[in-house]
C-alpha cells in the first residue's frame, strides 16, 4: 500500500494525523499558495501528486513527481468501487 499525504491551507485541528498509510498535515504558514508550497517542499521525484491547478503542476514535475489531474483520479476512485 501506498502512503498518502494530504496537505491542508485549513481546517479543524482534529484532521491532522495519521491513519494507517494516510496522513493529513496543515502548511506551516497561511496565504496564497501555503499548501501549494508545502507540498512543494515534501515532493519527492517518482511521488505522485493530484492537483489540477496548472502551476503546481509544473512545480512538482520540476521535482521529478508525476501529476495526475483531480477528476481523473476521482474516476479512478470512482472504477475502484
Amino acid at each position: 500500500m501506498r502512503n498518502v499525504t494530504v496537505v491542508l491551507d485549513s481546517g479543524p485541528e482534529d484532521l491532522i494525523g495519521t491513519a494507517g498509510s494516510v496522513t493529513v498535515v496543515r502548511a506551516p504558514r497561511r496565504g496564497r499558495d501555503a499548501a501549494d508550497d508545502e507540498i512543494v517542499r515534501r515532493v519527492a521525484p517518482g511521488d505522485r501528486v493530484i492537483t489540477s491547478d496548472a502551476t503546481l503542476a509544473a512545480r512538482v514535475r520540476e521535482q521529478g513527481a508525476d501529476v495526475e489531474g483531480a477528476g481523473t483520479f476521482r474516476r479512478r476512485l470512482d472504477s475502484a468501487q
